[in-house]
């Protein structure tokens, strides 16, 4: 049975309740087990049987049994897997830290808690099965294992000669190893340590023991890695992919019980890289070059040697040294590297190897810019040969067919591209992101991932990839999708378990995996994240399958697919080393990334959606939830209104946002009025330096400046504000277009320099008050503007509204909007909205 963390009272009877599978249920909420940062994407999924949905859904305080927060005008989804009915439940803009539940008349969701410190630890927690995997010395059974592996086939040597590769890690639950998994793995824990060590503790020796060493245990465990690959690559044209093979499954036993399964004692056969095909069963496996494997083994080297820089010069050497070798011995024999198989079928049959030369190239540029200055060229040609890694956006692919499961490389190179170059990466990302988005959509759980072998590895490494784009754009189009994913590996999927043995301890979690660790001894598997859901298709027609116990998730099978938490079902619930690997990397960035806005007010429970409401990666819109509306003036030549504008935003009480030009900025004439604006604390920012047109009118798409251009009128812009000592580094930056005019390259760039773009709010029409009489039909007077705004407020609420008003306008109009701002403000405030300035809202 599932692992249950037992409350007291009331809040007992809740986590029990939401908890149990009884077959008289017929609705379900699934949530994210582990909980959700304040600041991050908040959604859980309405799951029905009955073709039904809630009127709202009430977050309800779990300790005071109150409702603190209403979701109301939930979206049909319809039906998915074993449900008839799906909506997707969003409480983004609560951001109280807390301990809550979901409820929708009887229907109610395990508990979980809103908190910065959701992910703290979890990667951490995961390393605990990497140390289990360890083959040489397990430091979770305090043992030795496979310590005479191994004797060699197919290499240049004589066949059987011995060779030292005993170390590295166990692939999943049979005690193969692989170059292709474990390059992988190392690379992620590298990467990991590099880009977010801090939050990693030093708990565990070099060997895994207890105690510490003053290395964080993430480097301790990626050491233990690299020591391996090092073995399995003893010089440069001498490269091992495989140590055992399918023999190993005849039974399952404790890794130091390995007898004579390969008929020489307890050695096992390690596979040469040679370029060609070699056994699979009664067939032979599809290898047609190394450089699948070669390029794994240069980037991950590469990788090392910049991690080893200036800790360990004589390995960082080495590695680097090492990493040429092995990119150069891949260019040499381009092509994939496939595993061998001698009983079965069951092979990883990887099919490409573009990207891991590219990772590698981008890497070894990395490790050495200097001198490896042609590796950029090298892994940018290397990207265009496959833009989109191919199983983005498809229903099925082979087993490990497209390995790894996202293209790193493109993640790795991006950043030292020239500016146009590293677009065409970004688009890349970008458009294999969009693929799996069009599917994706169509679902409430948000799910375009397919259910294949390892589907689990597949939602980790595509959550990886969404987060590398947001980090290197700054574009939150697909924050929602990327949160969909890590919230489905914890509880947010039909089953509504975790996917993680374990993670969290109160949840739902795998408790009977197909492990010889759980099944003979009953050791937990810490961190382990199994296989994962796969197409019912899959699961019928595999060999050997047979559940050992009832299927307590059988309520939620479906003709789409299956997941068992039982031993006997190897294909969704074994765990595998790899996939582990990846979701550390992917749980230390979610960790990392936690970082509370400066400032925010600890009774201020909301803060905008800024991910639901944009047009082309602009802020549209705030909460809709909330009665606030930001006031923005903008002005070029015209700013005649700014002395009465000033004034009424004194006489009322209210703070605003202006956004002026350069040219406007450095007029004498209103100076003045600007630098009293700025100490009045109204937001003051860049509006370009002289209004120029980005993009065409008629055709959204086409561009009518360079990069550069936009650039220099942008920070033109802003000396001139800083002339005037109005710019503050230590605030986000917004920045509304000339013209109110713009495409997604255009939020793509200022994404990039860390602007947030924004317009004002659709069909609030306050921004047509530049018109004037002599424009015909265009012309809307004030009378006319403010009806207009009636209308929308009584259809749509003006809540997170953002109302464009000009500080002045061409002389032929004499109806100025800014003269009936008092009355304008006072109807609004006996409405109940409140003002703010557009960083606030």
């Amino acid at each position: 049975m599932k692992r249950i963390f037992l409350l007291t009272g009331i809040l007992l009877l809740i986590i029990c309740f939401s908890f149990k599978k009884e077959t008289g249920e017929q609705n379900w909420i699934r949530i994210n087990q582990l909980g959700y940062t304040p600041e991050g994407t908040k959604v859980a999924v309405w799951c029905s049987k009955e073709n039904k949905l809630p009127a709202f859904v009430d977050l309800v305080d779990a300790a005071t049994q109150q409702t603190v927060y209403r979701i109301t005008g939930l979206q049909p989804f319809g039906s998915y897997g074993p449900f008839n009915q799906t909506s997707r439940i969003r409480f983004t803009s609560f951001i109280k830290p807390g301990r809550y539940f979901l409820k929708a008349g009887n229907t109610v969701s395990p508990a979980f808690k809103i908190d910065e410190d959701v992910y703290k630890g979890s990667a951490d927690f995961c390393l605990r099965y990497m140390r289990q995997q360890r083959s040489g010395f397990n430091p979770f059974l305090k043992d030795s294992c496979h310590t005479r592996d191994g004797y060699t086939l197919y290499g240049p040597m004589p066949d059987s000669s011995y060779v030292n590769v005993s170390g590295g890690w166990h692939d999943a639950s049979d005690y193969l190893q692989y170059t292709t998994t474990s390059a992988n793995a190392t690379w992620h824990l590298l990467a990991a340590y590099q880009q977010y060590g801090h939050v990693f503790t030093d708990t565990k020796t070099a060997n895994g023991l207890d105690g510490k060493n003053n290395v964080p245990d993430i480097l301790d465990e990626a050491k233990w890695g690299l020591d391996w690959l090092l073995k399995m690559n003893p010089s440069d044209n001498i490269m091992f992919n495989q140590l055992g093979d399918d023999r190993d499954h005849m039974k399952m036993r404790i890794p130091k019980e390995d007898t004579n399964y390969y008929g020489r004692g307890i050695e096992r056969p390690v596979y040469f890289v040679s370029g060609k095909p070699q056994v699979r069963g009664k067939f032979m496996n599809a290898t047609t070059g190394v450089a699948s494997t070669a390029g794994k083994f240069a980037s991950t080297f590469a990788l090392a040697s910049k991690v080893y820089e200036k800790t360990d010069a004589g390995l960082s050497k080495n590695l680097y040294q090492k990493s040429l070798a092995a990119y150069a011995y891949g260019k040499k024999m381009p092509g994939v590297a496939q595993t061998a198989s001698v009983k079965s079928p069951y092979i990883y049959a990887e099919g490409n190897w573009v990207d891991d030369m590219e990772l590698a190239a981008a890497s070894i540029y990395q490790a050495n810019p200097e001198k490896q200055k042609a590796m950029l060229l090298d892994a940018y040609t290397y990207a265009r040969q496959e833009p989109v890694t191919p199983w983005l956006g498809k229903d099925t692919a082979h087993h490990y067919e497209w390995y790894p499961f996202i293209n790193l490389g493109h993640a790795v190179l991006a950043n030292d591209l020239p500016k146009p170059q590293r677009d065409t990466i970004h688009d890349f990302y970008e458009t294999g992101i969009k693929a799996v988005w069009n599917k994706a959509k169509q679902n409430a759980f948000y799910r375009g991932i397919p259910f294949i072998w390892c589907s689990n590895n597949l939602t980790t490494s595509f959550a990886i990839q969404c987060l590398a784009y947001r980090k290197m754009t700054g574009d939150d189009s697909y924050t929602e999708l990327e949160q969909a994913n890590i919230d489905w590996l914890f509880g947010c999927n039909p089953w509504g378990t975790s996917m993680v043995y374990g993670l969290p301890s109160w949840g739902d979690t795998p408790v009977d995996p197909h492990s010889a660790f759980t099944h003979l001894k009953q050791y937990p598997i810490d961190g382990g994240l199994v296989d994962g859901p796969v197409y019912t298709a899959i699961y019928k027609n595999l060999i050997g399958i047979q559940l050992n116990e009832p299927d307590e998730y059988a309520a939620f099978q479906s003709d789409l697919a299956v997941y068992h938490d039982d031993y006997g079902d190897y294909s969704t619930n074994e765990p595998t080393m790899d996939g582990t690997a990846s979701l550390i990397y992917l749980l230390a960035a979610k960790e990392a990334e936690v970082n509370p806005i400066p400032g925010w007010h600890t009774d201020d429970y909301y803060k905008a959606d800024l991910h639901t409401i944009t047009e082309s990666r602009a802020l549209l819109r705030g909460d809709s939830t909330r009665k606030k509306i930001a006031f923005v003036f903008t002005a070029d030549e015209y700013a005649e209104g700014l002395p009465l504008i000033q004034k009424t935003l004194v006489d009322e009480h209210v703070k605003a946002s202006f956004f002026f030009t350069g040219r406007l900025y450095r007029k004498r004439a209103y100076q003045p009025f600007i630098k009293e604006l700025y100490r009045q604390k109204h937001y003051l920012g860049p509006h370009s330096d002289q209004h120029i047109l980005y993009n065409d009118w008629k055709n959204r798409d086409s561009m009518l400046v360079t990069r550069d251009s936009l650039e220099n009128d942008y920070y033109n812009n802003v000396e001139a504000m800083n002339a005037l000592g109005l710019w503050n580094n230590n605030r986000q930056e917004y920045f509304i277009p000339p013209y109110e005019w713009w495409n997604k390259r255009v939020g793509k760039w200022f994404a990039e320099m860390r602007v947030k773009l924004f317009s004002f709010t659709p069909g609030t029409r306050t921004n047509a008050d530049y018109t004037w009489p002599e424009m015909g039909a265009s012309y809307k007077s004030s009378e006319a503007l403010i009806d207009l705004l009636r209308s929308f407020e009584v259809k749509h609420t003006l809540n997170g509204a953002i109302l464009l008003i000009h500080a002045g306008t061409d002389p032929r109009r004499k109806d100025k909007l800014y003269a009936h701002l008092p009355s304008m403000i006072k109807e609004l405030k006996a409405k109940g909205y409140d003002f703010c300035t557009i960083d606030r809202l």
